[in-house]
């Protein structure tokens, strides 16, 4: 099905050898309007629901404390993530455009893949933070202020453009041929970097060591700052306060798994999918980039009585 997607794609479009073409859902050319419907519901459901978690976050000053400051860069870097998306994705859709530069792919890849880091980072910084509040109750107050936060925000965001900053540079200066077909919607460094003609061994393990020291690394400390939570927490003797202490780390669980699941499986099938695995990667890859953005908000919202009820009096006034 891929084979004869390309083919069409390229008889069908008037061939310029300093684009890339996008691909959509292959075999749905015909029904490509009506698929637009889930993802444009899908982008405004996103983009309202993170655009109110931040400004209630912001207008409120009772949540005005570290937990709700780190969701609302999340909700951030989710905004960011869409507005990256955006018009490539909605472009195939609903005008059939699958052309898109040299630089206008690089630069979309760059945005996509450096706000992925500062998720990550972020979502570093939600789990530190828990376990600062559930172990180490007394001194929450002193350890995370304010300026602490904002520093920790920058660092977060200089982390996730330094190290993303040399993979457009690098895709720059490759030699591409061929029918330069992307698999995805949107454009990222694994699809764009086996269309180069070029040796790609450098871009390859770059690529690699990002995955594994930035997006390893998170994860790996997530998961110990996880283990001594809920290490504190069973040494709790009340019941009620070792579940209230369990309830606050909900939400951010899921949030953790649903990132980190889809991008480690995704990152697997595009280094070793085949021919079998190309419309399971398509979906993915809208799962992997569309779906946390339009998850968060719901998740963070249902488990924070205090933000569940500002969001119910904001909507009933």
């Amino acid at each position: 099905v891929s084979v004869q997607y390309i083919m069409a794609a390229v008889n069908d479009t008037k061939f310029n050898s300093a684009v890339f073409l996008l691909t959509g859902i292959p075999g749905q050319e015909d029904v490509h309007l009506w698929i637009s419907i889930p993802f444009c519901l899908m982008y405004v459901i996103s983009i309202i629901g993170n655009s109110v978690i931040l400004f209630i976050i912001k207008t409120d000053p009772t949540l005005h404390e570290p937990m709700y400051v780190f969701l609302s860069m999340l909700a951030v870097t989710d905004l960011g993530l869409l507005i990256a998306t955006i018009p490539t994705i909605l472009g195939i859709y609903l005008f059939n455009s699958r052309e898109i530069s040299f630089n206008a792919c690089f630069t979309q890849l760059f945005f996509i893949h450096s706000l992925q880091c500062i998720e990550s980072s972020i979502l570093l910084l939600m789990a530190f933070d828990r376990f600062i509040a559930i172990c180490n109750a007394l001194r929450n107050a002193s350890i995370l202020t304010l300026p602490r936060i904002a520093k920790m925000g920058l660092v977060c965001v200089l982390r996730g453009i330094a190290v993303i900053f040399p993979l457009p540079l690098l895709l720059k200066w490759f030699h591409y041929c061929g029918a330069n077909v992307l698999s995805h919607s949107y454009c990222v460094h694994q699809e764009v970097m086996k269309l180069a003609c070029s040796d790609i061994t450098v871009n390859n393990i770059y690529g690699l060591h990002i995955s594994l020291l930035m997006m390893g690394l998170d994860s790996l400390f997530i998961f110990l700052s996880y283990v001594m939570i809920f290490k504190t927490v069973l040494s709790v003797v009340s019941q009620t306060k070792c579940l209230r202490a369990l309830n606050t780390c909900v939400s951010h669980l899921c949030v953790v798994l649903l990132f980190y699941t889809s991008e480690m499986v995704l990152s697997v099938i595009h280094r070793f999918g085949n021919s079998s695995t190309y419309l399971l990667q398509i979906l993915l890859g809208y799962v992997y980039l569309l779906v946390p953005p339009l998850m968060n908000p719901v998740m963070y919202s249902m488990k924070s009585k205090h933000l569940r009820s500002r969001i119910i009096r904001l909507f009933v006034k």
